[in-house]
């Protein structure tokens, strides 16, 4: 296996220097494992923080030991296919907005929670919210900690509670809430080292090759392309630190740690400088993407730095998934967390703080896919006239399907949009497009 590595690692440098042909090699990719062995016979390591602020080493592997699967790559969607197959119910919450004018996709607003139908597929699944049943990304939710336990309305749970004569009884309740809050603080946990390891991928595994390679990448592309990640980083180094410090590792449910998103929350205002930025980002990988020896220079940095078998694109996601993450998962622990406990008061300001960062970025990111959906509508249909609908408006609030009845009682249906000041109705051609006919 070390022979293996060596080798994987020799033609991802061989990429590197721009020489020799990538068919070459083709075979030599595929045989790379999931989890790389290093040189020495050890595992790949990533660096964490601990208690000094040093970085001190963990194989990724050992992270991925520790953790529940569904936080590892791939984990979660094995996880949710397993479930749903044994017939349990999953169900995820939404981290931001999705905004579709697409009746086969469906739309939700950050912190819905959607149940999970069919994942089969790593970047759609099939999902339910409310009356509506459609695809929605995966990559805009995140799974629920606590899958078994009953909606908070169940009469089966009303029930037991006022069953419940014994202390025995009360005793067993307070240490199921107990358990629960314990696997919530343990994802927190999980999550944030598993977080550090992308975000020291992408510093040391991209963004040092790229400043490499001068005659590849302006320094104002790579400004575009990564924002301010190299100080969230940074941040989040600190940020793992005083978390570790809080981190009850015999007891996980007396942890104390709604201070350190308290006592961090100023810098947090750093993701918003990058969630800003990161349609930018795509846009411009995008465009390098199209040419060849982009595409084999960063999986080339990927197998170099031994990173997990995901897309740049999706490693520079991460941040933005995270930070609307947070609220959802304080919200959680709060929900597992009695008043009597030394951190409710902690985690109840940290939840309010958190939602306040998320809220915003979350608004921001709306409104901007909201103005690339309308404009890619507007785009689509046939003979339009007049003035643009961004002219006016920037947010589309509702569309659906009317019948208009003539005064010499023809019918004939339309459909209609609705946005913010203005109202469109169209009708469907037989070339199948869209053609304006009112305002």
């Amino acid at each position: 296996m070390a022979q293996k590595l060596q080798l994987v690692q020799n033609v991802a440098a061989w990429l590197l220097t721009g020489t020799g042909r990538r068919e070459h090699i083709t075979p030599v990719l595929r045989i790379v494992p999931f989890v790389l062995v290093a040189t020495d016979g050890g595992t790949d390591s990533s660096a964490l923080v601990n208690d000094n602020g040093s970085e001190e080493d963990y194989s990724y592997e050992e992270l991925c030991q520790a953790s529940p699967r569904y936080l590892q790559p791939g984990g979660e969607q094995l996880a949710i296919n397993e479930l749903i197959s044994d017939g349990s119910i999953v169900y995820a919450e939404a981290l931001w907005d999705h905004v579709t004018m697409d009746d086969q996709e469906l739309a939700f607003k950050a912190g819905d929670v959607i149940r999970v139908l069919e994942a089969s597929n790593k970047d759609w699944w099939w999902g339910r919210n409310e009356d509506k049943e459609s695809w929605f990304p995966a990559s805009f939710v995140r799974l629920r900690v606590n899958q078994e336990e009953l909606p908070e309305n169940s009469g089966s749970i009303q029930n037991e509670e006022q069953d419940a004569e014994t202390g025995k009884h009360r005793h067993k309740i307070a240490e199921n809430k107990d358990q629960m809050r314990t696997n919530v603080i343990q994802e927190i946990m999980n999550t944030e080292r598993v977080y550090i390891k992308h975000l020291k991928d992408i510093c040391e595994g991209y963004i040092r090759q790229c400043r490499k390679h001068t005659g590849m990448f302006t320094a104002a592309q790579l400004n575009t392309i990564f924002g301010n990640i190299e100080d969230i980083y940074k941040f989040q180094r600190k940020f793992l630190k005083d978390l570790e410090k809080q981190y009850n590792k015999e007891e996980p449910h007396l942890s104390e740690i709604g201070s350190c998103f308290l006592q961090h929350q100023e810098g947090f205002a750093i993701y918003s400088e990058y969630c800003n930025n990161h349609p930018s980002a795509c846009i411009e990988l995008a465009n390098l993407m199209k040419h060849g020896k982009y595409r084999h220079f960063f999986e080339a940095c990927r197998l170099l730095q031994q990173m997990i078998d995901i897309a740049i694109d999706g490693f520079l996601l991460t941040p933005v998934q995270k930070i609307c993450k947070y609220p959802l998962q304080l919200a959680e622990l709060l929900k597992y967390t009695t008043q009597e406990h030394s951190d409710y008061n902690d985690i109840k300001a940290a939840y309010e703080a958190m939602k306040n960062v998320a809220c915003l970025i979350n608004e921001r990111k709306r409104r901007l896919e909201s103005i690339d959906k309308i404009a890619c509508w507007q785009v689509s249909i046939v003979g339009w006239e007049g003035q643009d609908v961004l002219a006016r408006s920037s947010e589309l609030i509702h569309s659906g399907e009317l019948i208009k009845i003539s005064k010499q009682g023809k019918s004939q249906q339309r459909t209609f949009f609705l946005f913010d000041h203005q109202l469109k109705a169209s009708d469907y051609q037989s070339n199948g497009y869209l053609a304006t006919v009112m305002d």
